[in-house]
């Protein structure tokens, strides 16, 4: 497929263009052609073809949208957003994104697929047990486009070497641990799996994978945001974006064909992302799908209704002071991250009411979640001899809310793209769910089945039942 030439000499193609990276990556880039630098623009992609009238109104308006940002005390900006020169269409195949990514002024390909579009063990390792993963494995070795982020990816890279396109940057965007490092295990146990040497040497040679933290609330747009714009701005937009004022992102320096200026506009280049990372998944991570889960449970709708509970709260304060601060602080080895301030700002950020976020946006892909957002801190607690009361109410409150899915009796429609549905069922059908939930290596790994979680877990059950009784179901 040929594509028109390149909005810049250097290209940035991103695939997932969700509210995430609107509010996000891009934001960043703006700033960066608004000081004058257009030598980067971005080129953005679905790789489903879920998003249909998002792709048909961004492509309608040249890429361009308003972004929407508000403080916790209330005060609303607008601005436009033109980094996105170029809107990719999705047609089965990929062949827009493929030639994208082969062109060699495209110089990183960047990507938010959710923590769950990784699949994933808790080895690191990718889990065939997905059968869309599977199945894209033996896509690609017919020589097709695979549907998952591996098979595109692999599709894309095999079009770069044919095209001598020189090398490339992959960068994740999204909350997974150690994010650069495990998708380039991921991809290169994919191309092992497809059968391609000469692909992985190529890879291996010419790609780098920087760790990155990336850090923004982003609740899906309301409906009324496009009349609230209209209001503000006087203009109608057919795509725009709202989040919080809060925008962060930090990431290892380690690009293999040059990168933005980011450093000018407020990126944190560094040497290891890792501290950041664990102070951002344990902490803000965590805590939102603790108020998201309780939040549910107690008949509320938005993350500020719940992060104003007081009970909510102290259930999201506690499990920061009592468990993670002690992890994160250890002797020897401080964090650069004050953490008892960053937990008082991702409090105040989600008391906002402004940003309106939803518990079920929150609380999607709870399997996903529990191994990576909390079982870390579980496992380190019980390494050290410590108690897990408190980190132990946020996998009580998981089973709560998995038993009112499971009943039928949740207000909204749960999604989870790491859940297994039979075996959540026979967790909550079974006769003791708390230790089937505990005895999930899914889950909890090596921790699975460890008589202090599953009696902690039960202790934190009965707090549970109690907050219950208490609030409006």
């Amino acid at each position: 497929m040929t594509l028109p030439p390149p909005a810049t000499e250097s290209v940035l193609l991103h695939l997932g263009l969700g509210s995430f990276h609107r509010a996000h990556q891009a934001v960043y880039l703006q700033r960066l052609i608004e000081r004058g630098d257009t030598r980067w623009s971005f080129a953005s992609a679905n790789l489903r073809d879920d998003m249909p009238q998002l792709l048909a109104a961004l492509r309608g308006q040249g890429g361009a949208y308003t972004l929407e940002t508000v403080s916790p005390a209330g005060e609303y900006r607008y601005e436009r957003i033109t980094a996105i020169r170029e809107v990719l269409p999705y047609a089965p195949g990929l062949a827009a994104v493929i030639a994208r990514g082969a062109h060699p002024a495209t110089r990183i390909v960047s990507f938010t697929v959710t923590e769950a579009g990784y699949y994933l063990d808790d080895r690191g390792r990718l889990d065939m047990a997905y059968t869309d993963l599977a199945a894209d494995v033996e896509r690609v070795r017919r020589g097709e486009t695979g549907e998952t982020l591996y098979g595109a990816l692999c599709a894309l890279l095999r079009a770069r070497r044919a095209a001598g396109a020189g090398p490339l940057t992959l960068l994740n965007c999204d909350n997974l641990r150690h994010n650069g490092d495990r998708v380039r295990a991921g991809l290169l146990e994919f191309i092992e799996r497809v059968g391609d040497a000469a692909l992985a040497a190529w890879v291996q040679a010419n790609t780098t994978c920087p760790n990155a933290m990336v850090d923004r609330i982003t609740p899906r747009p309301p409906p009324e945001l496009r009349e609230r714009v209209r209001a503000a701005t006087g203009v109608d937009d057919a795509a725009p974006v709202t989040g919080e004022s809060f925008i962060q992102w930090v990431i290892e320096d380690h690009f293999i064909a040059g990168r933005p200026a980011w450093d000018a506009v407020g990126v944190q280049m560094v040497d290891s992302v890792a501290p950041y990372e664990e102070a951002k998944i344990r902490i803000l991570n965590a805590s939102h799908s603790c108020i998201a889960w309780a939040g549910t449970l107690a008949g509320l709708q938005f993350i500020h209704e719940g992060t104003r509970t007081p009970a909510i709260r102290r259930m999201a304060f506690d499990y920061v002071t009592d468990d993670v601060i002690p992890c994160l602080a250890r002797p020897g080895a401080p964090s650069p991250v004050d953490l008892p301030a960053y937990r008082d700002v991702v409090l105040e950020r989600f008391a906002n009411p402004a940003i309106r976020d939803t518990n079920q946006r929150v609380a999607m892909d709870g399997f996903s979640k529990i191994p990576g957002f909390i079982a870390p801190t579980v496992r380190e607690r019980l390494a050290q001899g410590a108690a897990i009361d408190s980190v132990a109410l946020l996998p009580a409150l998981f089973l709560a809310f998995l038993q009112r899915w499971h009943a039928g009796q949740l207000p909204y429609t749960y999604q989870d793209q790491g859940m297994d549905p039979a075996v959540a069922r026979a967790i909550c059908a079974a006769a003791d769910p708390v230790a089937a939930l505990c005895a999930d290596t899914t889950l909890w790994g090596a921790t699975a089945g460890d008589a202090r979680l599953v009696d902690a877990v039960r202790r934190a059950g009965v707090r549970v039942a109690a907050f219950l009784a208490q609030e409006p179901a």
